[in-house]
């Protein structure tokens, strides 16, 4: 049972006894009186005089008590019973309706646009399902504002990261026009500005699928050792040009329930991330194990490393920290690794390394 309901038991139960104690007292005053009224008790025949004894009188008919007296109907107890009810009655439904009215309020208020209302320190130090309904009501509202403005910071930045490449292709055009002869390379920057608006609008169309819950399926088998292997013979090849090494620790078997287009893409852009940002002649590790029913990846480099006021919104799209680390790219990779990674009821995370660099850590079901 829930508190709410013995909350509604405990007032009901006083206001049961109270009224059965005030109904049980006010009989119990009222019994003297009608003990009086109802007349003496016979206690025999009279005592006789000696002359009496000579001429008894006629025998008179037995005697007993006499009848009860009818006691008007009690008023006064029901009166006060009654009074006792109203009284309980209109407390309890003052009780429960206060914050209930307050919620109706709040919703109304959200409904109408203001995200910043909070009902939780109106409720008082109430410890019922009211309670945590309010609270509920502030962690929805509480959603719903960081949404919004994640929204708003979104289109943002999707506005800001296309005013550029579009200016370009605009400057590049005029150009084409006035210099014929360049035409060539105006040509080629403008095929450069747009691929990189396709990827842009690609990784933005990727993001929305991921945030509205289109993966698709994510319930087939999937082998992480074949992901891995692949992902990691790439970053390979190009971690070459800086002259890095690699360090594998991958387990022989590491079976996950999934999407292996979407898991493909999640790690790809960790291990990618990793590379892009180690120096000259650094080094990446990768490991992999299977343990307690958990598939376990860590991705690591010696880069620079993030901030530590940084490591909470890496994940966020958009967000590229600063501290050294290479200004390419949109931001959105780590973004999409975070959605596709939690669609497949897993966790991801970032810590900086004892010895440098950036840690991230994927967690995944075994399956």
């Amino acid at each position: 049972m829930g508190r709410l309901f013995w909350k509604f038991f405990f007032f009901f139960w006083v206001a049961q006894v109270l009224t059965s104690a005030g109904v049980g007292l006010t009989i119990w005053l009222q019994q003297p009186e009608r003990n009086l009224a109802a007349g003496e008790f016979d206690h025999g025949p009279p005592r006789r005089g000696p002359s009496e004894w000579q001429h008894p009188p006629p025998p008179r008919p037995p005697q007993g008590r006499p009848p009860p007296a009818h006691s008007p109907m009690p008023l006064l107890p029901i009166l006060s019973g009654s009074v006792v009810s109203v009284f309980f009655a209109a407390l309890l439904a003052w009780y429960f309706a206060k914050p209930i009215r307050g919620l109706r309020t709040a919703f109304e208020s959200v409904a109408a646009g203001r995200l910043q209302t909070r009902i939780g320190a109106s409720m008082g130090n109430r410890n019922d399902e009211l309670a945590d309904l309010g609270s509920g009501f502030d962690r929805m509202a509480n959603r719903l504002e960081s949404l919004l403005e994640a929204q708003r910071r979104l289109l943002h930045d999707v506005s800001h990261e296309l005013r550029s490449p579009l200016a370009r292709l605009q400057a590049a055009a005029d150009l084409v026009r006035q210099q014929p002869d360049r035409a060539a390379e105006f040509i080629e920057r403008i095929e450069r500005d747009t691929g990189r608006m396709d990827k842009l609008v690609g990784e933005l169309l990727t993001l929305a699928r991921l945030d509205s819950g289109m993966t698709g399926n994510i319930e087939e088998a999937v082998d992480l050792c074949d992901i891995l292997a692949d992902i990691s013979d790439d970053a390979y090849f190009e971690s070459e040009q800086k002259q890095c090494s690699m360090d594998l620790d991958i387990a022989s078997a590491l079976n996950v329930r999934g999407s292996h287009e979407l898991l493909y893409r999640a790690i790809e852009n960790v291990v990618r991330n990793a590379v892009l940002h180690s120096p000259q002649g650094g080094r990446i590790s990768i490991f992999a194990q299977a343990k307690e029913g958990r598939v376990r990846m860590v991705v690591a480099d010696n880069g620079a490393g993030v901030p530590e006021s940084d490591l909470a919104a890496i994940f966020d799209p958009f967000v590229r920290s600063g501290s050294g680390r290479s200004p390419g790219g949109y931001g959105l990779g780590l973004a999409i690794t975070r959605r596709i990674i939690e669609a497949h009821h897993g966790s991801v995370c970032a810590a900086n390394g004892s010895e440098g660099g950036l840690v991230v850590v994927m967690e995944l079901p075994e399956g």
